[in-house]
C-alpha cells in the first residue's frame, strides 16, 4: 500500500494595499513644502497670471511627489526603528512587506523628475537637489539623520528654503531677488527647531539604534531650548530686515505672531517631551503664518502687489 502524499499548505503572499501605501507616503507632511513653494509664488513679483499652471504643478511636485518619496525613503531606512517606536507603521507591521517601501521610494523618485520636467532649469534642478537632499538625509552611506545637527538643517532646507525659491524663480523666470533668497534661507534655517520638535516621539528608537537626534544628544529640556531658539532667531532677523526694508506693517504682523509664539514656547518647555505634539498644532501655524506674511511683504518690496 502506497504512503499518503502529504499535501503542502503555503500561506498567500501579502498583498500591497492602497491604503498602506498612502499611509507610506504620509499626506499630512506635504503640506510643509507644499505651504513653503506657495511662499515662494507670493513672494514673486508678478507672472502668476502667466505661469499658473507651473504653479499648481510645483504645488504637487513639492508635496505629493518628493516629499512623498522623501517619507517613503526614510520609512525604508527607519524601519528598525520604528519597530521599536511605532511598530504599526506599514513597513514594521508588514502591510508594506519585502522591499516594496524601498520600490515605492525608487519609482516616486523617478516620478518626481519626470514631473519636474516641464518647470524648467530651475524646477529641474531644484527637484535633483530635493532628491538627493532626501536620500541623503535616510540612507547611507551618508545618512545625515543620524546626527540631529546636520539632519534637521538638511530637513529645514530642503522642506523650506529650496521649495520657496525655486517658485519665485519660476514666477519671476529667472533668479529671484536677493531679499526673497536671504528671508527663504532665514526660514529654513528656523525649520531646524521643527525638525527638532518632531524628534521627541522617538527618543527610545533613536537611542537604542544609534541615532544621534537632538533629544538623545542633549536630553528633552536642553533639545526643547535649542529648538525654540532656532524657531525665534530667523524669526527676529526677518523682522529687522523688514523694518529696514520699509515694510512696517509687515514687520509688525510677524513680531505679534513670534510674540505670541514666545509664549506658546514657554508653556512648551515646561515638559518638551509631552508638548511637542501640541506646540507642533499650534506655534508652529504661526510659524508658517509669518512666511506668507513675509512673503507678501516681499512681493510688494520687489514690484509686486502687497
Amino acid at each position: 500500500m502506497a504512503a499518503p502524499v502529504a499535501s503542502a499548505t503555503t500561506a498567500p503572499a501579502p498583498r500591497l494595499k492602497p491604503s498602506a501605501v498612502l499611509e507610506l507616503l504620509k499626506p499630512i507632511t506635504w503640506f510643509p513644502p507644499m505651504w513653503a513653494f506657495g511662499c515662494g509664488v507670493a513672494s514673486a513679483h508678478g507672472g502668476f497670471a502667466e505661469h499658473w499652471p507651473l504653479a499648481l504643478l510645483g504645488v504637487v511636485l513639492a508635496g505629493p511627489l518628493v516629499c512623498a518619496m522623501s517619507q517613503a525613503a526614510n520609512d525604508w531606512y527607519d524601519r528598525h526603528v520604528d519597530a521599536i517606536n511605532e511598530p504599526n507603521r506599514p513597513i514594521p507591521s508588514g502591510r508594506i512587506p519585502g522591499r516594496w517601501g524601498l520600490y515605492i521610494a525608487l519609482f516616486w523618485t523617478g516620478l518626481s523628475l519626470i514631473a519636474a520636467v516641464p518647470l524648467g532649469a530651475w524646477g529641474f534642478g531644484a527637484t535633483i537637489i530635493a532628491i538627493a537632499l532626501a536620500w541623503a538625509y535616510s540612507a547611507p552611506p551618508f545618512r545625515l539623520k543620524a546626527n540631529g545637527w546636520w539632519g534637521n538643517l538638511a530637513c529645514g532646507l530642503a522642506y523650506e528654503t529650496l521649495p520657496w525659491v525655486t517658485a519665485a524663480a519660476i514666477m519671476s523666470g529667472g533668479a529671484p531677488d536677493w531679499r526673497v533668497l536671504l528671508v527663504a534661507l532665514l526660514y529654513g534655517l528656523g525649520a531646524h527647531g521643527i525638525m527638532t520638535l518632531n524628534d521627541f516621539k522617538a527618543i527610545e528608537g533613536d537611542r537604542r539604534m544609534g541615532v544621534l537626534s537632538l533629544p538623545v544628544q542633549l536630553g528633552a529640556e536642553r533639545a526643547g531650548l535649542v529648538a525654540c531658539i532656532f524657531m525665534a532667531v530667523p524669526q527676529v532677523l526677518v523682522i529687522g530686515l523688514l523694518v529696514a526694508w520699509d515694510a512696517p506693517w509687515h514687520a509688525a504682523a510677524v513680531a505679534l505672531s513670534l510674540l505670541i509664539q514666545l509664549g506658546l514656547m514657554r508653556r512648551m518647555l515646561s515638559d518638551p517631551r509631552a508638548l511637542a505634539p501640541w506646540y507642533n498644532g499650534t506655534g508652529v501655524l504661526l510659524y508658517v503664518i509669518g512666511m506668507l506674511i513675509s512673503a507678501f511683504a516681499l512681493a510688494a518690496l520687489t514690484g509686486g502687489a502687497a
